[in-house]
C-alpha cells in the first residue's frame, strides 16, 4: 500500500474536523479522543445531499455505538467508519485509510 502525506500532525484539531487535499479530491480529517487515545478518521468533505465541500466542518458524535459526523447543512449523519449516511442507506461518502508516521499525517494510495 502506498501512503501520501497530507500534513503535519500539528494541523489536526482534537474533537474535531480539518480539510486537507487528496490528488483532486478534498478530504475531511477528524481527529477523536477518548481519554488519552487518538483515532483518526478521513472521509470524503463533498457532502452528497448539501452538494457541497462542509462535511469537515460538520458536528462529531455518536449515535449508539457509532462515531458520526454530522454535516452542517442538512444535519444528515455520516458513519466515520463507513461513510454511509444514516438517515438515508443510499447515499454514502468515501472512507480512506489514514495514520500518523513521524508527526504526519498519511492517507493510503
Amino acid at each position: 500500500m502506498n501512503w501520501q502525506t497530507l500534513c503535519k500532525s500539528s494541523d489536526l484539531i482534537d474533537n474535531a474536523g480539518v480539510c486537507a487535499k487528496f490528488n483532486e479530491e478534498q478530504v475531511a480529517l477528524f481527529s477523536l479522543f477518548e481519554g488519552e487515545q487518538q483515532t483518526l478518521f478521513a472521509l470524503g468533505n463533498w457532502d452528497p445531499i448539501g452538494k457541497a465541500n462542509v462535511l469537515s466542518r460538520g458536528v462529531l458524535g455518536s449515535i449508539g455505538e457509532e462515531f458520526v459526523v454530522a454535516s452542517p447543512l442538512y444535519k444528515q449523519h455520516f458513519s466515520l467508519l463507513t461513510g454511509k449516511c444514516l438517515e438515508d442507506e443510499n447515499v454514502s461518502v468515501p472512507v480512506y485509510q489514514v495514520r500518523i508516521q513521524n508527526d504526519l499525517v498519511e492517507i493510503a494510495a
